[in-house]
């Protein structure tokens, strides 16, 4: 990509962002949201593959729908009350209809077949910039309205997300899919509480962020997109392999790994609110996510094919981002002793 084209691209995605974060109306939220939109087409379609462009109009068409239907809710909730503030969610009308439209943006299920095809579609930073960063400003909206939704709308679309992104996740041989699928599982866990603690699906979701931000910089390092080529990573970078398998671990929500705590307090948080038969369904459901880490784990750590392959071998390795995953890796597997400083404030 032009040098020229990646800076207005990126400044628009960190403008659009910002937009939506500090706005209180809804137009303004809108407008937010769809720069974003834009400024992350061209990302995806880079590539000019057929598979990217297919996966950029998948993008564009589920995300210009979403937009209009959180255009339509916030528009019959002025209808209704007079109000444009973000905060003053009162129609139920457009509650149901933002739920939706946040679902949509998300990948919540049951809207959350696009997901896994654009991911699949592009390259392994475009994936990392969509499972996260293009995440955090519907995940705002939502707890900005978090008062006035359904809880069990949110429930049931939680749980359904928790159990189809770990059974769509077991046959799968594409890591970027396999990324996809655990996405939509964390993101269950992050709306099961949203309405109890928000603050805690806030810690859910950094920490989502910096686990799968080092699995995907750590892939794109030694340039693995598949399960086959997983295996043959060991022989070329073992120590990142090594910090791969312990990251999988953590984001698999193993202690004593980082990826534990916001599973912890979740599981505290819907006791407290006497919803333990939730709980005990969302901790059983992670189970099927679990099953695909442990075969990721194997495959980067264990697994080395006993007869040659007809795969291309990389020569080359990209040694740019190793400073960064060697700052983000203890980040993601050490920081469940500092728990009691999160404690108090969840």
């Amino acid at each position: 990509m032009n040098p020229y084209a990646k800076l207005i691209t990126l400044t628009s995605l960190v403008l659009g962002t910002t937009i939506t974060l500090s706005s209180n109306h809804w137009a303004m939220a809108w407008t937010g949201l769809e720069i974003n939109t834009i400024a992350i087409i061209p990302m995806i379609s880079k590539s000019h593959h057929p598979r990217a462009i297919e996966a950029t109009i998948k993008y564009f068409l589920v995300q210009a729908a979403a937009s209009a239907t959180i255009l339509f809710s916030s528009m019959i909730n002025a209808w209704t009350t007079g109000q444009w503030d973000i905060t003053q969610l009162s129609n139920t009308t457009s509650c149901l209809l933002l739920t939706t439209a946040i679902a949509m943006k998300l990948g919540l299920a049951p809207f959350h077949f696009w997901f896994p095809e654009v991911l699949q579609g592009t390259s392994l930073i475009t994936a990392l910039l969509l499972s996260t960063a293009m995440k955090f400003p519907p995940i705002t909206i939502l707890l900005l309205t978090s008062n006035s939704l359904n809880p069990l709308l949110l429930s049931l679309m939680a749980i359904t997300s928790v159990a189809l992104g770990g059974w769509m996740g077991l046959n799968q041989t594409q890591i970027r899919k396999i990324l996809a699928f655990s996405s939509i599982s964390h993101l269950g866990w992050m709306t099961i509480i949203i309405i109890y603690a928000p603050k805690l699906t806030l810690l859910t979701f950094l920490l989502y962020t910096l686990l799968t931000s080092t699995i995907f910089l750590s892939l794109n390092t030694s340039n693995t997109t598949k399960l086959s080529t997983l295996m043959l990573a060991w022989t070329k970078t073992p120590m990142l392999n090594a910090t791969l398998m312990l990251t999988l671990l953590s984001l698999a929500g193993l202690p004593p790994f980082t990826g534990f705590l916001p599973k912890w307090l979740i599981i505290q948080e819907l006791t407290k609110q006497e919803m333990t038969p939730t709980a005990l369904t969302t901790a059983l459901l992670s189970l099927l996510s679990l099953f695909f880490y442990l075969r990721l784990t194997y495959f980067s750590s264990i697994t080395l094919p006993p007869n040659s392959t007809n795969q291309a071998k990389h020569w080359f390795i990209n040694k740019n981002t190793h400073i960064l995953i060697a700052t983000l890796t203890p980040l993601s597997t050490l920081l469940l002793p500092l728990s009691p400083l999160i404690l108090p404030t969840t």
